[in-house]
């Protein structure tokens, strides 16, 4: 079985919306054992449209399109898709029925022309919309199929999950699950973590195993096919067992988790407080560690000292320090670290300089030179670190460095 999803709108081919439909119609379908072998996105044209319609459903079975049900002129995906089939549109009574309540309800006025948005081509099923206006549809020929699902997020989740599920079940007899597991890795480079498994990857049949680089960290893809979610799970388990027997610790955490998620859990079992003192990365920080809800407990303090007066009178760097080894230095990020930890009170403290560029480089210290300190309850450590790239790219890969540290020391202090 092979579907194809099609984004309709030309917000999306400008790049003004980011297309998180297709990600999550692409994993949903995945777990009921659905094929997704193409994407397209196309604009609000009705030729154009109509050759990519009639594209996909010459080689796949499933055709999914969000958005373009609404009221105006511009929406026009239901009449593309009823022409594919060679069908007309006429008015669904039960649908205009919901849409002039949903109105009324809310205490709205009802355009004309949202009566378009009640007009379904003849023949189809049609998908109610609890969470918006818009209904979807479903259109059956020849054993292929388009369904249109509202483009917001919200409406178009819910009508997939309320409607276009239980129907895809039923009508092919769907068994088999595809599961996926993801498996965050920092402080390792690709081509060595490559190396690392790269008996797993020769061997890998069900489960597969995909490497993808993200934010200056890897991800280990293990996706499993089964009949059942208790045995793709369960293949899951084996094949990740196998990599943290080659990866150990260099794995940081499974699916949704986050470097800052899984350092606030270390630092609240033991009981332990996190302070930040940071100057190229500017309170990123301090941002990623306080995004995780119940951070409070443990995050004491954050300075951004972005000036060498802000590192001498905030943080009791001293002016000699920076006189003679410069802001960007060792010395200078070992003052910082003891320095915002004193201030806090904190078991453990972070601090970051550097040159994020693109400017500010100088003989012996390019764009991209980097120094952590870590401050812990037992010693103090600085890594230098050299990124290339653009400055946003620098600024990421240091606050990953820099947690990376934090979590790796708070793993020794537990053992």
């Amino acid at each position: 079985m092979i579907a194809e999803l099609i984004s309709t709108g030309t917000e999306l081919l400008l790049g003004q919306i980011c297309n998180s439909n297709a990600q999550y119609l692409a994993v949903r379908l995945a777990e009921l054992g659905i094929n997704v072998f193409f994407q397209t996105t196309v604009g609000d044209n009705p030729i154009r449209m109509e050759q990519v319609f009639r594209q996909a459903l010459y080689r796949s079975d499933i055709v999914i399109t969000t958005g373009g049900l609404g009221p105006t002129m511009g929406d026009i995906t239901k009449i593309v898709s009823a022409r594919a089939f060679g069908r007309t549109l006429v008015l669904h009574e039960q649908s205009w029925a919901r849409i002039r309540a949903y109105f009324e309800q809310r205490g709205y006025c009802i355009s004309d022309n949202n009566i378009r948005q009640a007009m379904m081509p003849q023949g189809a099923i049609v998908l109610h919309n609890n969470r918006g206006t818009a209904p979807g549809v479903i259109l059956e020929k020849g054993g292929k199929l388009i369904i249109n699902l509202p483009g917001p997020p919200h409406e178009m989740q819910g009508m997939f999950e309320d409607e276009v599920v239980p129907y895809l079940v039923n009508r092919f007899q769907l068994h088999n699950v595809i599961r996926s597991r993801v498996l965050h890795c920092t402080g390792i480079g690709e081509s060595t973590l490559e190396e690392e498994i790269k008996e797993l990857l020769k061997q890998q049949h069900n489960p597969t195993i995909a490497l993808l680089v993200r934010d200056g960290e890897i991800l280990i893809r293990i996706t499993a096919c089964s009949s059942d979610i208790e045995t793709a799970d369960r293949l899951l388990d084996t094949v990740e067992h196998q990599v943290r027997l080659k990866l150990g610790d260099y794995i940081y955490g499974v699916n949704d988790d986050t470097l800052a998620k899984v350092i606030g859990d270390l630092l609240s079992a033991s009981n332990y407080t996190v302070a930040c003192a940071e100057s190229c990365t500017g309170g990123m920080i301090s941002s990623y560690l306080t995004d995780v809800p119940g951070s409070s407990r443990y995050f004491m303090q954050g300075i951004v000292s972005y000036s060498n007066e802000a590192k001498i009178q905030q943080l009791g760097v001293n002016n000699s320090t920076i006189q003679q080894f410069g802001a960007v230095s060792e010395e200078t990020a070992r003052e910082m670290a003891e320095g915002i930890r004193k201030i806090a009170t904190a078991d453990f403290a972070i601090a970051t300089t550097g040159i994020a560029g693109p400017g500010g480089a100088s003989e012996g210290k390019p764009v991209g030179l980097v120094f952590v300190g870590l401050a812990t309850p037992e010693k103090l450590i600085v890594r230098q670190f050299q990124f290339q790239g653009e400055r946003d790219f620098i600024r990421k890969n240091t606050v990953k460095a820099a947690l990376e540290m934090l979590r790796r020391s708070l793993l020794a202090m537990r053992t």
